[in-house]
């Protein structure tokens, strides 16, 4: 068969496909409509003489030729990818539209604060910022790259630690006034303590202290869980309850004593602060500048 360049276009359009699970969603990421997906996927089957996939109007599934085609031919995209990545960093191109979703803490506390910097570094770099569970489907979304809190599991993306920051386990000076201060971590067992939930497992995260000569779990419990940390450091201010939070978040409120932070001589516990991108892509200029921008920012002492 001779090289066909229409065939490229419409392996690259099925493959979208595939990895986001639905015409819609391939079309926002490849910016065509659901219609012009499905024509395209439609012409490339006409090409090659084989049906690629099963449609209904709930699902979509690879034939066999299409599952075997889709094996073939993906790592070819990625070598197209590369080459084009490496074509636009070879050159300092730092242009274009970067898809990010970013963790609402380190948005709000440490990267909103410097977008500034980074405007002025990139002035050709449009900037998409999106709001997503840490635990969401980078390419389902189209997100070209993630900053995510907790350690991350097993799978295709690539990620790299960005830092650590110390746990904190805080109450406003309104919460001890009227229920005590707790002196040692197992005394939160009689405390009302603020839940916060694990999008990765979907359940509260463990409360656990951390010394140099010492680790403590505590089964701390309260009737109240929360997804937002925003909404949850509001409740722990208003003197809902315990809560733990992460170090630079609050750093304001404990200076201004609005926050008290309970064990000062437990400080080892700390959290992890990821980036995460798809893994069968080499990072474009853009997303190398980006992640080296968020590392700088991260560094301790700079934000």
């Amino acid at each position: 068969m001779a090289f066909d360049s229409r065939l490229l276009a419409g392996v690259s359009v099925l493959a979208s496909v595939v990895e986001s699970g639905s015409f819609t969603r391939a079309g926002e990421i490849l910016g065509l409509t659901p219609s012009g997906v499905s024509r395209s996927v439609s012409r490339l089957e006409e090409r090659i003489g084989v049906r690629l996939l099963d449609r209904s109007t709930r699902s979509l599934r690879l034939t066999t030729e299409g599952a075997r085609l889709y094996e073939l031919a993906v790592p070819h995209l990625s070598g197209v990818e590369e080459a084009a990545s490496l074509a636009a960093g070879a050159v300092g191109q730092i242009q274009g539209l970067l898809r990010a979703s970013v963790n609402p803490i380190f948005a709000r506390n440490v990267l909103a604060p410097r977008l500034p910097d980074l405007a002025a570094r990139y002035p050709d770099l449009q900037l998409i910022l999106v709001q997503q569970p840490d635990a969401g489907d980078l390419v389902a979304e189209g997100v070209d790259v993630a900053i995510r809190f907790g350690p991350q599991p097993d799978s295709t993306l690539s990620s790299r630690l960005l830092l650590e920051t110390r746990v904190l386990t805080v109450a406003s000076p309104t919460y001890l006034a009227a229920m005590g201060r707790p002196r040692r971590p197992m005394d939160l067992l009689d405390h009302e303590c603020i839940q916060f939930l694990d999008p990765q497992r979907g359940r509260p995260f463990e409360w656990e202290f951390q010394r140099p000569d010492e680790t403590v779990r505590v089964k701390a419990s309260g009737r109240f869980t929360f997804t937002d940390p925003e909404t949850m450091e509001e409740a722990c201010l208003a003197g809902l309850g315990i809560a733990q939070v992460l170090a630079f978040a609050v750093g304001g409120h404990l200076a201004a004593g609005t926050l008290v932070e309970l064990f000062p001589d437990w400080p080892e516990e700390t959290f992890p602060l990821y980036a995460v991108r798809p893994s069968r892509r080499l990072p474009p200029a853009k997303v190398d500048a980006f992640l080296a921008f968020c590392e700088e920012i991260a560094a301790p002492g700079n934000p």
